[in-house]
């Protein structure tokens, strides 16, 4: 009985693998795992594939097996493994007609951790920053804006996780490009900007998540209410700007729930007008100067 209860488990699990895609008549197929540096899978790792003159033919990601395949046509091809936080992995590949490639497992080793701003006071330098918006029009197409007045700085203390963050973003800077809509957007349906003149964002809370990648929380206030928001942040290191000044830069993105800021324009949805859809994309650029 127990022998044939494991028989049936046995035979159970082999039926729930998926047997390999068929390949298409004509191509061969890429097969590559990719494992951290303590041998786990590692899903998410970025696939370049591209072909003798250069050209990429194939981008794609790992699955949560840290499993990537793909279909190509016979020839030498040159893959590139990346994943933020590692080294970059290159190899070469010969596909042929009909035929898997050898299962090839690499390793990706920790890449070195970008620099930190030097302990101090920064300032945002407008001039090379950006703070964007991306939001759904009546349900439908995307909408895309920036605000084109916004200061701020950094205050990086000698632990890095100790540091904080202000902007300021001026709300009737809103600019998506039509003047009917902006004009929509400043009223107060939308944002208030007599009532509510400033958007403010305040971080002191700033936590590493591996390799560039750092989480900074904090609280926005917007429409005159205050919510904890998190940026997903990547830090991009430290240059030298043409004037030869220092500078320190990240991207950062995070998405608000208008009604968290009640921003719900009743009027327009009891017309069964959806005019913005329930969340915001907002994505920053952000270069910085030590403070004079």
């Amino acid at each position: 009985m127990a022998l044939a209860i494991l028989t049936r488990l046995r035979d159970r699990s082999a039926r729930s693998v998926p047997a390999p895609a068929p390949i298409p008549r004509g191509a061969g197929a890429l097969d590559l795992s990719v494992q951290d540096p303590v041998g786990l899978p590692m899903a998410g790792a970025g696939i370049s594939v591209r072909n003798a003159e250069g050209t990429e033919v194939t981008r794609g990601q790992t699955d949560p097996n840290g499993m990537f395949t793909a279909t190509l046509a016979p020839a030498a091809y040159h893959v590139v493994v990346t994943c933020d936080g590692f080294r970059p992995e290159r190899f070469d590949s010969m596909v042929a007609a009909g035929e898997r490639t050898a299962p090839r497992t690499l390793e990706l080793e920790p890449a070195p951790a970008p620099s930190l701003p030097a302990p101090g006071q920064w300032r945002l330098d407008p001039d090379h920053s950006s703070i964007r918006f991306t939001a759904r029009h009546i349900g439908l197409a995307e909408i895309h804006g920036r605000f084109n007045h916004f200061e701020g700085g950094l205050w990086i203390a000698p632990d890095m996780r100790d540091s904080r963050v202000e902007v300021t973003i001026d709300a009737a800077s809103i600019d998506s490009g039509v003047k009917m809509r902006d004009d929509h957007l400043r009223s107060a349906e939308f944002l208030d900007v007599a009532r509510y003149p400033y958007l403010q964002f305040a971080g002191e809370r700033f936590v590493h998540k591996g390799g560039s990648r750092w989480a900074v929380q904090g609280v926005l206030h917007l429409h005159g209410v205050s919510r904890s928001v998190q940026l997903d942040t990547r830090y991009l290191g430290i240059g030298t700007g043409i004037g030869g000044e220092t500078r320190t830069a990240c991207t950062a993105v995070t998405e608000l729930h208008r009604e968290d800021f009640t921003l719900d324009w009743r009027k327009m949805l009891a017309r069964g007008i959806a005019a913005i859809g329930a969340t915001i994309r907002i994505e920053l650029d952000i270069q910085a100067v030590p403070a004079e």
